[in-house]
């Protein structure tokens, strides 16, 4: 039996923890912590208020929520080792008050229906077995109203920059990755074709089309840097 997609997300990401967020800068150019602000600026909350993190990693967002937001936090991921980084980042940061961290698969959120008043989730919608499903269980853990913003890589729409997105993707990223570690080279391998069967399988309108169904109004989706990323947010009905 083939790994599922969330299995196959923790096999490659969760030996990274520590040098995640330095690499991720790196092989985007310096634009992943711009887009994460972008994700984060997307939702209207504040001090009162609390969202929940889904696939919070090594706790980028989460800070980013409590750095701009000033609302508390729960960030939820399947790995434990993604969730012990982030945790020693937010003792780093002095954030642990109005940080919790909690280890649960996005598939099936252990909080009750309407509980948060905003969510936030980077790099998830690729590795989603079933993607509706994904975006109902999201939604589900909204109160109604509230906003859930959603990042993800993408392939550049135009010729030019398409061009120069596959020679990086096909070429740089695992010569990179080749260079920074064996677990980096896996990643560097993988991530290209990932991309483009997502974008393949699901492009905005699409996406934009499913996160309707699964109970959002509002929909808007915003690339970002030609396109090699898409930011999606929408209000739950």
């Amino acid at each position: 039996m083939s790994a599922s997609r969330t299995e196959l997300a923790r096999g490659l990401f969760a030996p990274l923890g520590p040098t995640y967020d330095r690499y991720a800068n790196l092989l985007s150019f310096g634009q992943d912590p711009r887009w994460r602000r972008f994700l984060v600026s997307r939702l209207e909350v504040g001090p009162d208020d609390t969202v929940v993190d889904v696939a919070c990693g090594t706790a980028a967002v989460t800070l980013e929520l409590v750095r701009q937001k000033g609302c508390a936090v729960v960030g939820v991921d399947q790995s434990p080792e993604m969730l012990a980084e982030a945790r020693r980042r937010l003792l780093l940061s002095a954030e642990t008050r109005r940080v919790q961290l909690v280890e649960a698969s996005a598939s099936e959120l252990p909080f009750e229906d309407g509980t948060f008043d905003g969510l936030t989730a980077a790099y998830l919608l690729r590795y989603l077995d079933d993607l509706p499903a994904g975006l109902a269980e999201l939604g589900r853990v909204l109160r109604p109203g509230a906003t859930a913003a959603l990042l993800d890589f993408g392939v550049p729409p135009g010729p030019l920059p398409r061009v120069g997105w596959n020679l990086w993707v096909d070429v740089g990223l695992p010569v990179l990755g080749r260079a920074i570690s064996p677990g980096w080279h896996e990643v560097g391998r993988f991530l290209g074709g990932s991309i483009r069967a997502f974008d393949e399988r699901w492009p905005v309108p699409l996406l934009l089309g499913a996160f309707r169904e699964a109970g959002f109004e509002e929909v808007r989706a915003q690339r970002l840097s030609l396109g090699g990323c898409t930011v999606l947010w929408g209000r739950r009905a």
